[in-house]
């Protein structure tokens, strides 16, 4: 067996106790450490990958059986020919939620908080001090609704409940409650949702049910003093409705973590509003993330072995 590596922006380094743990679980499996301009020439003899796996590695690879993802979100691995192939598909999910809800309440109390304003303001900020006070706003007793109920959310209901949040949920599949949640709304209360929310949370992948999901219809749903959040997948959201809905009024901010487009231009009107906090697609960072994955990689060897099922199975089919 041979297992191929390569190393990306959530797994930099692969270290030799990293490799040691790697090799314990492989057994006499040879395993190479590649970049991704060599990766093409060594994955068309791998079994196993851990990394991305491009169209065109993907088409010279001649063996594989196996890849597990670096990343949580899998939309980039769902070509035609890797979605239908027999190749096994695991990820992250269910292990980055916590430093995600971290990022999404820190871009949510940015703006109930007026910290964005604060840090807009500098040294003058004082001066704007009446202001900032009269739109500032308290969590405890608010109404947080959840749109995808995996890792992500499930952290988001843990942090919503500590700030003495109600918490709805929707997901599209019957999945378990949590102490936090009395029951898990299916995709027809969508709308309930929206309309019952102080903020909405976008916790979901990206698929193609939910690609576009947010638009004019659904931020028209939404209350005049609600906010959206969202730190998993920009291209559930329609840009210009969404600037649309934040210009207008109707609804009151966005803390985003992620965009329709990435990098997005300067030219976006979202770049303007001051009702929008932006970071560059940075809360999947966490000290943790790579040692989990690697944890995750290292279990799921000693099961590809043992010819178990794995953790983190991608249904390559609905894209999650």
């Amino acid at each position: 067996m041979k297992i191929l590596i390569i190393p990306g922006l959530t797994l930099r380094e692969v270290t030799e106790t990293d490799l040691a743990r790697i090799r314990s679980a492989a057994g006499d499996a040879d395993i190479v450490v590649s970049d991704h301009r060599e990766a093409t020439r060594h994955i068309a003899d791998a079994d196993v990958v851990l990394g991305f796996v491009t169209r065109e590695m993907f088409l010279a690879a001649r063996k594989l059986r196996w890849v597990q993802s670096i990343s949580s979100g899998v939309d980039m691995f769902l070509y035609d020919e890797f979605r239908d192939s027999e190749v096994v598909l695991t990820s992250e999910k269910g292990l980055v939620g916590e430093h995600l809800a971290d990022h999404a309440f820190g871009l949510l109390l940015m703006l109930t908080r007026q910290l964005a304003t604060a840090l807009k303001h500098g040294p003058d900020a004082w001066n704007h001090r009446p202001e900032m006070r009269r739109q500032e706003i308290e969590l405890t007793g608010t109404v947080m609704g959840i749109f995808g109920f995996g890792g992500t959310g499930r952290a988001m209901a843990r942090r919503a409940a500590a700030f003495g949040m109600t918490v709805n949920v929707l997901d599209r599949d019957p999945v378990p409650t949590s102490p936090e949640v009395d029951a898990v709304w299916g995709p027809d209360r969508f709308d309930d949702v929206l309309e019952t929310s102080d903020v909405v949370s976008i916790c979901c992948p990206l698929t193609p049910e939910t690609r576009g999901r947010f638009d004019a219809a659904a931020f028209a749903r939404m209350r005049p003093t609600a906010y959206l959040v969202n730190v998993t997948r920009g291209e559930v959201m329609v840009e210009d409705d969404l600037a649309d809905a934040l210009e207008s009024g109707q609804i009151a901010g966005a803390g985003l973590d992620v965009a329709p487009r990435e990098p997005l231009p300067a030219d976006s009107r979202l770049w303007n509003l001051p009702n929008v906090v932006m970071t560059p697609h940075t809360a999947g960072a966490s000290q943790f993330r790579a040692a989990r994955n690697l944890d995750r990689f290292v279990d799921n060897l000693a099961r590809f072995r043992a010819g178990e099922s794995l953790e983190g199975v991608i249904d390559k089919a609905l894209g999650y």
